[in-house]
């Protein structure tokens, strides 16, 4: 189970979550058609260090960049390439974590590319935003896993979405994986207990067809078995006794 934090532990999360709010603002300001998506990565890091942070996923269980870069069937965990280039139309998902003073959060958005090519896709962009900040809207001191699963489930569900159930939310701050797992689906009511003072990632992952993954040959990237496109937000939040604090946006 992930720890409840100290007052420092939390003051310098706030300062980690901020450098990588302001990153991800920058990319997502700047991210084009035609980029690599290592040039965007490099982009990532080059910000991160004017920032004074460290990044969080460069060389985390062996992945060789600061970033995830996931574009149209891959879910998450895409290893950005100098050849893989980005076009109009795409969806392309940022997942960047930061270490500040051995604190770790962690966050993710997905981006359409110039405009979208059909409504379903800005649909489920939307709505996979949506069910990140209503499993939010869950959180207090005793707020049970299942809770935060099934408020996600539920917007996900309304709008015909894939749910990907092999990956999940997570507890985050002293390590970028931290117990407890928190899926994107579930029963209220069921599940562990969370606390005031516990971090935790809070990231739907959402399909345009079947909820089916598997792991590409890079031995990293997560692609939809059926090639739908997919969709990934994240946040690292704060419980508090009556509410939440989102760690990761301006």
């Amino acid at each position: 189970m992930t720890r409840v934090k100290t007052e420092s532990e939390i003051a310098n999360m706030r300062i980690s979550g901020q450098m990588l709010a302001k990153v991800l603002a920058v990319l997502r300001a700047q991210v084009a058609a035609g980029m690599s998506t290592k040039e965007i990565a490099d982009i990532a890091a080059k910000e991160l260090k004017s920032l004074g942070g460290k990044p969080a996923f460069l060389g985390y269980q062996g992945f060789t960049d600061v970033i995830c870069i996931s574009v149209n069937d891959e879910v998450v965990h895409g290893i950005p390439n100098n050849h893989k280039v980005v076009l109009a139309g795409d969806i392309v998902g940022l997942d960047f974590g930061v270490d500040y003073n051995g604190m770790i959060t962690d966050s993710a958005i997905s981006l359409i590319i110039d405009r979208p090519l059909s409504a379903r896709d800005a649909e489920m962009v939307q709505a996979t935003e949506q069910a990140m900040l209503a499993g939010i809207g869950t959180l207090k001191d005793g707020v049970r896993t299942g809770d935060i699963g099934q408020a996600i489930e539920d917007v996900l569900k309304k709008h015909r979405l894939g749910i990907v159930r092999d990956l999940v939310g997570h507890g985050v701050g002293h390590e970028l994986h931290e117990d407890p797992n928190i899926p994107n689906y579930g029963l209220k009511g069921t599940g562990q207990i969370l606390r005031a003072g516990m971090t935790i990632a809070i990231e739907p992952m959402a399909t345009l067809g079947k909820e089916d993954v598997y792991i590409d040959r890079d031995g990293w990237t997560v692609k939809t078995s059926d090639r739908s496109r997919s969709a990934h937000f994240e946040h690292t939040v704060l419980i508090t006794q009556d509410g939440y604090e989102i760690l990761t946006e301006v």
